[in-house]
């Protein structure tokens, strides 16, 4: 899908000529952050919450994040963002003499679309981005009508912006990094999309974007590009039998989803506790 040009209203725009988020194509070598969206449901006419979170974030630390969620707009439709508690560093405080707001969000319902930036001027690591947790929330609400069973996905894509401002050409990546000693560095970004569905059915499924030719997927043992409860069963059969039941490398990656280094029956129970709707995310 084509990416839309976007202007994300005054103060952000004035936000996009300090922020560290506009990035020069230098990467931190090897590191990498992941942004996904949670599922939900709700029904025709209700109301809907998701959250938007940034996990694995390196030990540097997130300087700034710029990024935006496309979404269906004759099916959903936003009514609030809200800073997560992620932000909630003591950023703001620690730099009274800022005019712009570290968390900025725009969102543009006709079009199908939510922008939104956090960056600082700190040079501070303290004040960065650190470990993982919610960025920002997302209300919304389906449209009166919609079809049970409709799977509305929303779809984190880059915004789409001049590079520059003397440039035409416009920004087609995620943006997340920090600046050191001058030099602005991105960490590669892996994208977890999420899905709404309409009526009483559980989402099952949390759909997949990537970043460059690397596919990943947060618990997807199998590899499949889904995350179901046979995701749980592969890693206690790779744990019993791995030389019948071994998960493949990328199998490896993906399975390693409890926060702790290494695959093991934590990862699985992680799983199983998504699935029965414990937890907001694996």
């Amino acid at each position: 899908m084509k990416t839309k040009k976007i202007v994300i209203g005054a103060v952000a725009a004035a936000m996009l000529s300090l922020s560290v988020c506009s990035l020069a194509p230098a990467f931190a070598a090897d590191e990498t952050v992941q942004v996904s969206v949670s599922n939900t449901s709700a029904e025709a006419g209700g109301s809907f919450t998701v959250d938007v979170s940034v996990s694995d974030i390196p030990d540097t630390g997130l300087q700034g994040c710029q990024f935006s969620l496309e979404f269906d707009s004759s099916v959903i439709s936003v009514t609030s963002v809200k800073a997560g508690a992620l932000t909630e560093n003591g950023t703001t405080s620690a730099d009274p003499s800022s005019i712009l707001p570290n968390f900025n969000n725009y969102v543009d319902n006709a079009k199908g679309f939510v922008s939104i930036m956090w960056s600082t001027s700190l040079d501070e690591p303290t004040y960065w981005l650190k470990g993982e947790g919610v960025l920002f929330t997302v209300t919304g609400t389906v449209a009166e009508g919609t079809k049970d069973g409709t799977k509305s996905e929303i779809k984190i894509v880059p915004t789409g912006r001049n590079v520059t401002s003397s440039s035409e050409i416009i920004n087609e990546e995620v943006d997340c990094g920090y600046v050191k000693n001058g030099e602005k560095v991105k960490y590669d970004v892996k994208l977890v999309n999420g899905i709404v569905t309409v009526g009483n059915e559980k989402p099952t499924e949390t759909t997949i974007s990537t970043s460059g030719s690397d596919k990943y997927l947060k618990g997807d043992a199998n590899v499949d590009g889904r995350l179901t409860i046979a995701d749980a069963t592969a890693i206690v059969q790779h744990l019993g039998n791995q030389d019948e039941y071994g998960l493949s490398e990328q199998g490896l990656i993906n399975a390693d989803c409890d926060g702790d280094p290494g695959v093991t029956g934590a990862d699985a129970n992680r799983i199983q506790m998504w699935e029965a709707g414990l937890i907001p995310e694996v």
